[in-house]
């Protein structure tokens, strides 16, 4: 399933590229395993929203060879434009900033998928955004998400262990699976086609505390203490209709 990142990060150059450019749980491996559940080719036009570093949007240009379309809110175009290059898929990726909860700059029914990996449980936790992102998607055409999640609902009953580690943001973020198929079983213009607990999830996780990120020295202790009892990673995917 991983051929593509396996290979990525065999080339000890490429690895340490990985660990410059994750974010959360490898995007690229998360994504691998995402587009496994999609039929994705050479001429689809794909928005890649919340991309981070770029590490899903690369997998779609190298694997796929899509022309991808790399939005994102905390990196600057700039700097993924250069990334690109360093990696060769400039000619594939157009860097781009946006807010997804501000609108998209982007014509209706102008891409034929839009993925986003390690991003929407930021922005997508509310009735109103499915709805908002279904124009831009032609029919036919998919949503797919892969985010960090809870095995169960915590809500007032945070573990104990986890307490230390638990914040608003966490509390706003992070859902079972059956409350994001709930959210999205709500919207209409979609058909809920796929959705699971991933088995890249470990995997993912141990390689992002191997990154250099700054916040990856706080995930270590976090990662011990949660001990494989409650994170997941969550997979939906909606078919427009």
């Amino acid at each position: 399933m991983y051929t593509f990142t396996n290979q990525f990060n065999s080339n000890a150059k490429n690895a340490d590229f990985l660990k410059a450019a994750m974010m959360g749980p490898n995007a690229m491996r998360v994504a691998e395993e995402l587009t496994t559940h999609l039929h994705i080719n050479e001429n689809m036009r794909i928005l890649d929203l919340g991309c981070g570093c770029g590490l899903s949007t690369i997998l779609l240009a190298k694997k796929y060879g899509a022309s991808v379309f790399a939005a994102d809110l905390w990196i600057l175009p700039t700097e993924n434009y250069e990334r690109f290059q360093s990696i060769g898929i400039d000619d594939k990726a157009v860097p781009i900033f946006v807010d997804a909860t501000k609108g998209l700059p982007f014509a209706n029914r102008y891409f034929d998928l839009l993925i986003t990996v390690d991003a929407y449980h930021y922005f997508g936790d509310t009735a109103e955004m499915l709805p908002a992102l279904i124009p831009f998607v032609k029919k036919g055409g998919y949503i797919a998400v892969a985010i960090p999640g809870l095995q169960y609902e915590f809500e007032k009953n945070v573990p104990a262990e986890m307490q230390p580690f638990w914040n608003s943001e966490m509390e706003r973020t992070l859902h079972s699976l059956d409350w994001w198929k709930d959210l999205w079983k709500r919207t209409e213009g979609i058909e809920l086609v796929d959705s699971r607990e991933m088995a890249s999830c470990r995997q993912a996780w141990e390689e992002w505390l191997t990154g250099y990120h700054p916040v990856v020295a706080d995930d270590i202790k976090m990662m011990k203490a949660e001990g494989g009892k409650y994170f997941n990673l969550i997979q939906l995917i909606a078919k427009i209709i």
